[in-house]
This record gives structure tokens, C-alpha cells and sequence, in this order.
């Protein structure tokens, strides 16, 4: 009956949202995107010597690090409700958490992006994204922490199904929160650029 219903579930829900969906794409989004600014054909050149705080590895580091630190009380409480036996109660502060991890990957990836832009590195798009995403590795580290040192948990079966699953969870927050941090960069990027007087 599970797979009946897995299958039902495909079959009645996600089929035709995903028909849906890619009608509205080709129906209603424009094909050609509009830049805020003239554009050349030709590619300028990115600058090699940058300081090491400036580094694509730094900036990564940075990116995840500062919004996890914005949520990682509640998350250690998120875990030991999920993976514990205790309950949790406060949905409104979980929300307000949520929020404030939105916005403050947001932030911190416009910052990125913002240095990016001042050293003349234009390859931005995937930059932000990842920049925006790190949060995710951050949380999927957190679960090693608290797998070994917190949960109690051994063995191979347990081990398999609680990083299985953390590592969708992670790669689920690396997703959304790598759409959020583009979608705010692609905003400030036609802001900045809109208020530039070209030639």
C-alpha cells in the first residue's frame, strides 16, 4: 500500500503541478533577460591578486558561518525535538528564527556581493548562491556534533537513517536559502546598476 500511495501521490499531485508549472514558464516568463544596464560582448578581465579575506574561500566561510551562528540555539533544540524525545512548543520563536535566517543570509551575501562587484569580479550569479547555501553545510556539520556528542544514538542502521536524512534537510536549506540570497543579490544588482549613468 506504500508504494500505491507514493505512486498515487506522483500521479495526482506532483505530475500535474509539474505540468502546471512548466506551462506557466513558457506561457508567461520572458525569454530574453533584461539587463539594468548596457552590456558589451566582450568580458572584462577578473583581477587574480586579491587579499586572502577577499578570497572565494574566505567569503564561503564567512557566508555560512555568520547565519548559522544566528540560529544555532534553536537548532540545537529543533534536533532534540526531532531526534530526542522532547517536545517543542515554540512555534512562533521558530518562525521568527526562520525569518531572521532569511534575512540575515540575504544580508550577508549582498555584503559578499558587494565586495565581489568592487574588486571587478562579474561572475556573480553562481557566487551568491553558494554564498547563500553554505548555511546548509553549516547545519549538516552541526548534525555530526550533534550525532556523536548529544543524541546518544550507535550502530549502522541508526547512523544510516539520521545522516540520510540530515543530509536532505541540509541540502533542502542549501536550496531554499541559496534561492533567497540570489533572488535579494539579483534585486540590489539591478538597484546599483539602474543608478549608473552609461554612455
Amino acid at each position: 500500500t506504500a508504494i500505491l500511495t507514493v505512486f498515487a501521490l506522483f500521479s495526482f499531485i506532483s505530475f500535474p503541478l509539474h505540468v502546471l508549472g512548466g506551462l506557466m514558464a513558457k506561457n508567461y516568463a520572458s525569454a530574453d533577460f533584461d539587463a539594468p544596464t548596457r552590456t558589451t560582448k566582450v568580458a572584462r578581465e577578473i583581477p587574480t591578486e586579491v587579499p586572502w579575506y577577499r578570497s572565494r574561500s574566505f567569503q564561503v566561510i564567512i557566508a555560512g558561518f555568520l547565519p548559522f551562528s544566528a540560529i544555532y540555539i534553536e537548532l540545537h533544540y529543533i534536533f532534540a525535538s526531532m531526534w530526542g524525545h522532547q517536545l517543542y512548543t515554540l512555534f512562533g520563536i521558530l518562525f521568527i528564527a526562520f525569518a531572521l535566517l532569511v534575512v540575515v543570509t540575504s544580508f550577508i551575501t549582498v555584503a559578499l556581493l558587494y565586495f565581489q562587484l568592487a574588486r571587478e569580479d562579474h561572475h556573480w550569479w553562481w557566487a551568491t548562491y553558494i554564498n547563500g547555501g553554505m548555511t546548509g553545510l553549516f547545519i549538516y556539520a552541526y548534525s555530526f556534533y550533534y550525532y556523536f556528542h548529544r543524541s546518544g544514538m550507535k550502530g549502522f542502521l541508526q547512523g544510516s537513517f539520521y545522516f540520510g536524512y540530515m543530509s536532505v534537510c541540509s541540502f533542502a536549506f542549501f536550496l531554499m536559502l541559496g534561492s533567497a540570497a540570489f533572488q535579494f543579490s539579483m534585486i540590489f544588482v539591478r538597484y546599483i546598476y539602474s543608478r549608473i549613468k552609461s554612455d
